[in-house]
């Protein structure tokens, strides 16, 4: 692997930028002082991937509409009705995601793990903070694989066009507003949703933020936060964990839906995709494909695996396995109670300390935004960010 050591922001400078976790529970910087640097081959094959892979999902997405595999995914069935709803009618625009990769450098595969689709955390580093760290280390800040910003952008003005061509927006616009929620107390989410927020507001929105507890909702009048009606909103809130946890809630948004009193982003379509489960519809939909892993709800047989809950996350309740099924790495969590996939296994590239990187894509109408985490052999809540260049080869 090609790193190149760097200078980092000191933390006031990241604080005063909206950046509050810049610390892990364990003392250590959040952030590495290292970058990766990519070839521009590897950044045009991230590219590339992401971009085909989406299309694979929109094709597998329609396949388990069509043949009613909600259940096997793991989809609440008080979310079905709202997810059909999202699917079928194009008002329903898939924002942002964010693919995670094996694999893309030091001459290895990129290999499909799983994809953030509907709350990826990772935005606000990618976006902003890795390109102010080229810019502090007098790097040249277009020598990256990085237009996440803009393209967000141009995906907010897509909810109105629903084209591909944004070049008429202005001539659309019609002070649309937007309403931007996260829970209360967690720094992160909120920064992440500020940031939207902001590109929601360049792009000519009318916005508005708003804690989750604090917004309220009708079925038959819609979202309201101080009694002004929006007609979007966007919540960093897992659509499983309202299925799960506010079946209330998971009622009057499909019922907000079904009156077309309001658009939720991002839309309940996504939900599908960020059950690890979906990778087992589309390895049996495109086997061997040579970006997937061979996934199964059965342990595979001979092979080393990873076993992971399907709507687990950082990491949490993973058991990696070798080919005799020897245990490699362990994390316990909060998610044991949802239904496991077996996933092939493959090692992530590693540099001289051992350490292993993780690619991550995201995706907002097309790849946008390249970022690495650093970490064992399971990425958790403890693994660093880090920062990339592309270079010319």
């Amino acid at each position: 692997m090609d790193l190149k050591p760097i200078k980092l922001p000191d933390n006031k400078f990241l604080e005063s930028i909206g950046f509050y976790w810049h610390t892990d529970p364990d003392k250590t910087p959040y952030v590495a002082s290292e970058i990766v640097e990519v070839t521009t081959d590897e950044a045009d094959a991230y590219y590339e991937a992401s971009n085909e892979l989406y299309e694979m999902f929109v094709e597998a997405g329609e396949y388990v509409i069509e043949n009613e595999l909600f259940h096997e995914i793991g989809i609440p069935f008080n979310l079905i009705d709202a997810v059909k709803m999202s699917w079928e009618n194009d008002v329903h625009w898939h924002l942002y995601g964010r693919f995670d990769f094996a694999g893309g450098i030091d001459g290895k595969p990129i290999k499909l793990i799983e994809f953030n689709a509907d709350t990826p955390t990772a935005l606000f580093e990618t976006s902003i903070l890795q390109w102010a760290i080229l810019k502090l280390n007098n790097m040249e800040d277009y020598h990256q694989f990085n237009n996440l910003y803009e393209a967000i952008g141009d995906n907010f003005k897509r909810l109105i066009m629903l084209e591909d061509d944004i070049e008429e927006f202005d001539k659309h616009y019609e002070g649309w507003k937007i309403l931007f929620s996260s829970v209360k107390g967690d720094a992160e989410e909120e920064s992440t949703v500020k940031l939207l927020q902001t590109i929601a507001n360049e792009a000519g929105f009318k916005t508005e933020f708003a804690y989750m507890e604090d917004v309220e909702f009708s079925a038959t009048d819609g979202i309201f936060y101080n009694d002004v009606n929006y007609e979007y909103w966007f919540k960093l809130y897992p659509w499983e964990d309202i299925g799960i946890e506010e079946s209330e809630l998971a009622m009057l948004l499909t019922q907000i839906m079904e009156n077309k009193k309001a658009i939720i982003l991002n839309p309940a379509y996504t939900l599908m995709f960020q059950s690890k489960a979906f990778m087992k519809i589309l390895w049996d939909l495109y086997p061997n494909h040579p970006l997937l892993l061979e996934t199964d709800f059965e342990p595979l047989k001979g092979v080393a695996q990873v076993e992971k809950k399907i709507f687990g996350r950082e990491g949490a309740n993973t058991i990696i396995v070798d080919k005799d099924e020897k245990i490699m790495a362990e994390t316990d969590g909060e998610y044991g109670e949802f239904a496991s996939i077996f996933q092939e296994y493959v090692e992530l590239p590693k540099d001289s300390k051992g350490d292993s990187y993780q690619a991550g894509v995201f995706f907002a109408y097309e790849g946008c935004g390249l970022g690495f985490r650093k970490g064992g052999l399971i990425m958790d809540n403890y693994s660093k960010f880090v920062a990339h260049r592309v270079i010319q080869k």
